[in-house]
């Protein structure tokens, strides 16, 4: 590679884009920053504070935003960073089926974003990052020097994530692992603030018929021929 460049990977749940981002942060010697994990650690903090008793309290946690604080650190067992809630590794806790239920409504929230989004901005100033979420590219980094938008068929989707949970000892309904896709897809395409969608400029990867291996090396070359 030429220069360190910022990679910006969009796309649904349950298309693989962590798994993309890792692969090239590996190769490429960049950053990995899962904005979808920061999601879900702002989730945690919500659910333990009580925040979605009977209903959820948006004005509570809006007003409890500078008490939390979100970082990474590296994980050489897992060979990625893992979530500090609060200095407190959640990494295991934020992948449960209970916070992808609420994830979603917390990412819709305005100041959570901005909050979330300058914090990311930050981390991509000096390049070299590749970030994975739902607005990287139109929001975060409108100007990464390479964006891709992936998707994938919905019942391939529903089957991913239904294995990822079983791999990490939950016993999820497939059913309501489909319920949730189609809730979280729903959500984030039609949320006021920072609807997910594809950039002008982002090229799109379907990977519903593709590995994981032909799908990394399909989006090198397109880092390669843009670099």
């Amino acid at each position: 590679m030429k220069n360190r460049i910022n990679i910006a990977i969009d796309g649904y749940s349950a298309c693989g884009k962590s798994t993309l981002a890792k692969q090239l942060a590996q190769a490429l010697s960049y950053v990995f920053i899962d904005t979808g994990a920061m999601y879900r650690g702002v989730t945690l903090f919500a659910l333990q504070n009580g925040y979605f008793n009977q209903k959820f309290n948006t004005d509570s946690l809006v007003l409890d935003l500078d008490k939390i604080n979100i970082s990474f650190v590296y994980n050489e067992k897992r060979g990625a960073s893992d979530l500090l809630l609060n200095g407190v590794n959640v990494e295991s806790d934020i992948r449960k089926m209970e916070i992808s239920n609420h994830v979603s409504e917390v990412a819709a929230i305005k100041e959570v974003r901005q909050k979330l989004v300058s914090s990311q901005q930050k981390m991509g100033e000096h390049k070299g990052v590749v970030m994975d979420g739902r607005d990287i590219g139109t929001v975060v980094f409108p100007d990464a020097e390479v964006k891709i938008f992936m998707t994938a068929n919905n019942e391939i989707r529903t089957k991913r994530r239904y294995d990822e949970l079983l791999q990490k000892g939950e016993q999820p309904n497939i059913e309501e692992v489909k319920a949730n896709l189609e809730k979280r897809d729903y959500i984030d395409t039609h949320r006021e603030e920072d609807p997910l969608r594809q950039a002008k400029d982002a090229l799109v990867l379907d990977n519903t018929s593709l590995n994981p291996t032909e799908q990394f090396d399909l989006a090198l070359k397109w880092v390669s021929e843009r670099n």
